[in-house]
């Protein structure tokens, strides 16, 4: 009889473990699942990362595009509009350079132009606000209407 009660014990415990190892499993299962989710979201994110630096580089080299082809040659031509022209053409593509904004408007003011100037100065106060440069001819601008 002994040899059976023992051996009814083992089965016991043998079930209590399986048991006990299929809890542990399952929680580990969980845990992975966690981290794999966990891992995707960090993938998206580095994605998400890596097209918005891809992003950023090509507008850098837009911007080093803009200053080479336009903005350069608008600070060298004594001519007016073709100043106020290579600016603008230059914005097209560098749209948040705040000193290209800042030169469109004096040549626009240069020319004639106080309420184009104005939006010009504007422009770069909103990209800049702290550009002093800008807000002085602005408010300049503003005196003289």
């Amino acid at each position: 009889m002994k040899s059976t009660g023992n051996g009814f014990l083992l089965s016991i415990v043998l079930v209590a473990a399986a048991a006990c190892n299929s809890e542990v499993l399952e929680r580990q299962a969980g845990q992975i699942r966690e981290q794999e989710q966990e891992i995707a979201r960090q993938r998206k994110e580095l994605e998400a990362l890596a097209a918005g630096q891809q992003i950023q580089d090509q507008k850098q080299q837009d911007c080093n595009r803009a200053f080479r082809d336009y903005f350069d040659k608008a600070q060298q031509s004594t001519n007016r509009e073709q100043t106020i022209a290579l600016y603008r053409d230059g914005l097209t593509i560098c749209p948040d350079d705040d000193v290209a904004h800042y030169e469109l408007g004096r040549a626009l003011a240069d020319a004639g132009r106080p309420a184009d100037a104005e939006r010009e100065y504007e422009t770069a106060l909103k990209i800049n606000p702290d550009f002093g440069d800008a807000r002085r001819q602005l408010e300049a601008l503003r005196a003289n209407r």
